[in-house]
């Protein structure tokens, strides 16, 4: 007996439904999609950087958010410097110092006393001031021919100096670095030639004693008289001193009676009064009136030796 088989369709023929939907589901989402995308109108896509400039892959992106790049940089750079440029730098203003306040300063006096070591003699009476200005005080006064040690330092018109180790300060201008000639009434006697040699022409020796005495002693006397043939110069003992100053032609003739036994002298005349060492107890004697202002010696001293 031929034994028959049911053929089970539902079985068979369910799965190659299903085997062939899937394929065709896939093509038509596959269509449907293009399509939509086809037909859709292009939007661009939102910029989330302004100026960020063409889509950089990711790792470039997460490098560039954690280092700026040389572009970002400049900017802040260069609001840094104009910030720098425009900001406004206020000193403080300058006082200016009292040039004697800087030169009086502690620390400037110590350092130039204990530095001075030059020495000079000063060539006329000064008054000694505490400060180089109107302000200082007269404390004293350094004499002609002292011999004072000066810094070097001076100011409105006066100079230091060192006095007892203190800063002291005198007029400008008057110290030289030889002892100067001692003159006046005071002055030592000097023996040293005079200028003018034709005076001692016929002088003795004593009168030419006492003409570089004189000379040397009052060098603002420019003129003598020497030699003549009449009254004492005849002899050569005599010698005029030319002078119609009162005041000097006095100290001429006090510095004659000061070394008059020195000078041997005779005597001594001057406005119209004469004065002799043998009779000089008696001081300056008038004399009769001669007629004259040179006669009655008014415009020059009158001096002879023995």
């Amino acid at each position: 007996m031929a034994i028959s088989h049911k053929r089970d369709t539902n079985a068979r023929r369910t799965p190659r439904a299903v085997f062939l939907a899937a394929p065709l589901a896939l093509v038509v989402t596959g269509i449907a999609v293009g399509a939509g995308v086809l037909s859709a109108d292009p939007e661009p896509a939102a910029d989330t950087t302004a100026g960020a400039g063409p889509a950089q892959p990711l790792e470039a992106t997460d490098q560039a958010a954690e280092e700026p790049t040389e572009q970002e940089r400049e900017p802040a750079l260069s609001r840094s410097f104009s910030r720098l440029a425009e900001a406004k730098v206020v000193k403080a203003p300058e006082v200016e110092r009292d040039p004697v306040d800087v030169m009086m300063a502690p620390a400037a006096v110590k350092k130039a006393v204990a530095g001075a070591d030059t020495k000079l003699w000063a060539t006329t009476d000064l008054n000694l001031w505490t400060l180089p200005a109107d302000e200082g005080k007269n404390i004293g006064l350094v004499e002609e021919g002292d011999k004072v040690t000066v810094t070097g330092r001076k100011l409105e018109g006066r100079e230091e100096i060192v006095v007892d180790g203190r800063s002291r300060w005198v007029t400008t201008g008057y110290f030289d670095d030889e002892k100067p000639v001692e003159t006046g009434p005071d002055a030592e006697v000097s023996s040293a030639p005079c200028a003018d040699t034709s005076v001692e022409s016929g002088l003795t020796s004593g009168a030419v004693t006492v003409y570089r005495a004189v000379c040397n002693a009052f060098p603002e006397i420019t003129s003598y008289g020497g030699y003549d043939a009449h009254g004492e110069h005849a002899s050569g003992k005599a010698i005029d001193i030319m002078t119609s100053d009162e005041t000097l032609g006095t100290q001429i003739a006090e510095f004659l009676k000061a070394h008059a036994a020195e000078f041997d002298l005779y005597d001594v005349i001057w406005r119209q009064q004469i004065w002799t060492p043998v009779r000089s107890s008696e001081g300056w004697r008038y004399m009769e009136d001669r007629g004259s202002t040179t006669a009655n010696h008014y415009d020059h001293v009158h001096v002879s030796v023995n």
